[in-house]
C-alpha cells in the first residue's frame, strides 16, 4: 500500500509548481460527485485556496440527486467553493439541431454531456486565469473509459498514476464521506448507467491486472481489447508530416 501521508503532501507540491509554472492565479475541476472529483478537490483545496468545483447535470437524474448530494457534502466538508451550471437545456438543444442533419447515435449522445462540461470549465478557467484539473484515473485511462475531448481533457492531473483501488484507499486516508467510498462508480450519463456495467468488467479485475498481473486469461484478452482500441485517445492526434 501507498504511503497516503506522503502521496499526499508530493502531490499538493505537483499542483503548486504547476499553478507557478503556468502563472495561473488558480483552479477549476469539475465537481461530479464521485470518488475522482472528489480527491482531486481535496488535492487542489490544500494547495491553492483559489478552488472552484463546478457541478454539471446534464439531463440524468442521477445528476441532480445522488451525485450532486455528494458532491456537496465533500465540498463542504473540506471548505471547497462549489457552483452548478445546469447542461441539460444545452444538451436537447444541440442534440435537436444535430438531429436536422444526421441521426445522432446513442454512444454519440452520452458523449455530449463530457464534452459540454469541458466547454464550460475551459470557458470558466480561461475567464478567471484558472487552471483545468483533470479527474480522470489510470484504470479508465487504460481502458479508454472516457470521453475524447470531453474529461480526457485537462491542463493537469494529479491522479492519473492512481487505480481505482488505490483512488478508494486515499479517500479512506483523508477521511472523505462515506458514500463516495461505498457507492458504485458512474460517469451519469444516462439513467442507471454503472462504468462496470458498461465496460461488463469490474475494477477490481482491472486493478488485479495493472497492480499485480494476475487476471485469467480471458480477462486479460478483454482488458487488452479495451486498451488497444482506445489508443487514440491517449495519445496526440495524427498530423501530415512531409517526408
Amino acid at each position: 500500500m501507498r504511503n497516503f501521508e506522503v502521496e499526499f503532501k508530493k502531490r499538493v507540491s505537483f499542483i503548486q509548481e504547476s499553478l507557478a509554472k503556468s502563472n495561473a492565479k488558480g483552479i477549476v475541476y469539475g465537481n461530479s460527485g464521485g470518488k475522482d472529483s472528489a480527491l482531486v478537490g481535496i488535492l487542489c483545496k490544500k494547495a491553492s485556496n483559489n478552488v472552484l468545483g463546478v457541478m454539471m447535470p446534464c439531463g440524468s437524474k442521477r445528476n441532480f440527486n445522488e451525485d450532486m448530494k455528494d458532491g456537496l457534502a465533500v465540498a463542504k466538508q473540506f471548505d471547497i467553493e462549489t457552483i452548478t451550471v445546469d447542461l441539460s437545456e444545452i444538451k436537447i438543444k444541440l442534440n435537436k439541431q444535430i438531429g436536422t442533419i444526421t441521426k445522432v447515435t446513442t454512444t454519440a449522445n452520452a458523449n455530449i454531456a463530457p464534452r459540454l462540461r469541458m466547454t464550460t470549465l475551459y470557458t470558466i478557467a480561461q475567464s478567471k486565469n484558472y487552471l483545468v484539473a483533470g479527474t480522470g484515473n489510470r484504470s479508465e485511462c487504460y481502458m479508454g473509459y472516457f470521453t475524447k475531448w470531453g474529461d480526457g481533457a485537462y491542463d493537469f492531473n494529479p491522479i492519473a498514476d492512481l487505480t481505482v483501488t488505490e483512488i478508494y484507499e486515499f479517500l479512506a486516508f483523508l477521511k472523505a464521506p462515506q458514500n463516495i467510498i461505498t457507492k458504485a462508480p458512474s460517469a451519469g450519463l444516462f439513467e442507471g448507467q454503472t462504468d462496470e456495467a458498461e465496460m461488463g468488467i469490474t475494477y477490481a479485475e482491472i486493478d488485479n491486472y495493472l497492480l499485480e498481473g494476475k487476471c485469467d486469461p480471458s480477462t486479460i484478452a478483454k482488458i487488452e481489447s479495451f486498451h488497444q482500441r482506445s489508443q487514440h485517445k491517449r495519445q496526440m492526434a495524427n498530423v501530415y508530416k512531409e517526408a
